[in-house]
């Protein structure tokens, strides 16, 4: 069996078993393979593998994890979609990295994306877990169906997000889109193929939901789908008062929680009661400012008024930091003549400072593919390919108040570092 690419100096790290085995033919030991399963986005940590996998099927993965269960030397192994983990949990030193994606060339076009139930069953998508959410929404609004819940960057695997949890600005009312699966097909650690559900093999659902890919590899995920909206009319405001800020965040959240907790007893008429997005965000001079990458939210026109609260004047000791609270809600051509009504409904008595409220009208697709904007244009400045540590926090009720002293006011105040910083409000039951 010939192996892809020519032979490196660490082939002696695999089995030579391995490299004579029918999966020799799906290996590369090429160094630019070798050289991009070797980081990830967090460009932190550094794993160099002895050999790439590309499977034809999953088989090649289950079949490649039973070798190295039986062979006289086993080695590392480790599932990458994107490679957007930032603490090298898709890295495998010394071992083999299998690249998900490739799994996408199996079959037909669009065959590992697949719509099915019924309205009275439940509509749902089973999808490869090699699958990029931007291609899973493309394929469920042709049946005028959406995923519920979303992370905010959409080039993603659906098995790397299912790995970690998937937490955007809908978690507050659907949960994380770990909350919003059916069922899985995952290959353990012993090479089986085995499918669970909360049902079904419960203890290996749950623990590879969210298990940063320690406890299986997922190679299907069935997830729930609902009608899916038009159009977005989507809402920042401006904050001085971090209190106010959050207060007005788990305002705007209890409302839905209340109604999906009592049933919908309490749903306004006209589906007053609930938005179906909530986040927030920091914002200083430096560290995050209004045009940043993130999205193109903001007109130019708005920019210097936006500035002028960042800029803390000389000799001042208030601080230029404020706060966004962005909101959405989702319409169609059903309550198009109601959305204004219901937005000024639900934002009524909030304490934003007067007169900083913007509002954009956008398509769905364009709400949830919003970061891609953003990441063009950092790659057309060669900024996006550099180092991206990132770090996710639950933060309880009784402590993010100390949290915005300590670390807004207190670390960043002392730092040069850029980019966004997130709240998204949410509830335990979620």
């Amino acid at each position: 069996m010939s192996i892809i690419g020519k032979p490196r100096p660490w082939t002696h790290l695999l089995p030579q078993e391995l490299l004579s085995h029918e999966l020799a033919t799906r290996l590369s030991l090429d160094s630019n393979a070798i050289n991009l399963a070797s980081t990830d986005f967090g460009k932190l940590i550094r794993s160099t593998p002895a050999a790439v996998l590309y499977p034809s099927s999953h088989e090649d993965i289950a079949n490649l994890i039973k070798f190295s269960n039986v062979c006289s030397k086993p080695f590392n192994i480790a599932a990458r979609g994107r490679g957007h983990s930032v603490r090298g949990q898709a890295m495998a030193i010394d071992g083999v990295v299998i690249d998900m994606r490739s799994l996408n060339s199996c079959g037909t076009k669009g065959s590992r994306i697949e719509v099915g139930g019924t309205s009275s069953t439940n509509f749902y998508v089973d999808v490869g877990g090699e699958q990029l959410w931007i291609d899973v929404l493309n394929v469920t609004l042709e049946r005028g169906l959406s995923p519920r819940s979303w992370t905010d960057y959409l080039y993603l695997t659906v098995g790397g997000t299912l790995s970690n949890a998937g937490i955007s600005g809908q978690s507050f009312r659907y949960g994380p889109q770990i909350s919003n699966v059916y069922e899985m097909d995952v290959i353990t650690g012993r090479g089986e193929t085995e499918t669970c559900s909360k049902h079904m093999n419960s203890e290996l659902f749950f623990a590879v939901l969210g298990g940063l890919g320690q406890f299986g590899i997922i190679t299907r995920a069935r997830i729930a789908l609902d009608p899916a909206p038009q159009r977005v009319r989507w809402v920042r405001m401006l904050y001085h008062d971090f209190s106010a800020f959050t207060r007005d965040q788990e305002h705007l959240i209890s409302i839905t929680n209340n109604i999906n907790n009592n049933g919908g007893d309490h749903q306004l008429e006209n589906n007053k009661g609930f938005l179906d997005y909530v986040e927030g965000s920091v914002m200083t001079d430096q560290i995050s400012p209004s045009n940043n990458w993130r999205s193109s939210f903001f007109s130019s026109a708005d920019h210097p008024r936006i500035t002028s609260l960042t800029i803390t004047k000389q000799g001042a000791s208030s601080s230029n930091i404020i706060y966004s609270l962005e909101v959405a809600k989702y319409y169609d051509h059903l309550t198009m003549d109601t959305i204004y009504e219901e937005l000024d409904f639900l934002l009524d008595g909030l304490s934003y400072i007067p007169g900083f409220i913007f509002t954009k009208d956008v398509s769905y697709v364009d709400f949830l593919n919003r970061v891609r904007i953003g990441e063009l244009k950092l790659q057309a400045q060669g900024l996006w390919d550099v180092p991206h540590p990132w770090l996710s926090l639950f933060v309880p009720k009784s402590q993010i108040l100390e949290f915005n002293s300590g670390v807004f006011h207190g670390i960043l105040k002392h730092t040069k570092t850029t980019g966004p910083l997130l709240l998204y409000p949410t509830s335990r039951n979620m």
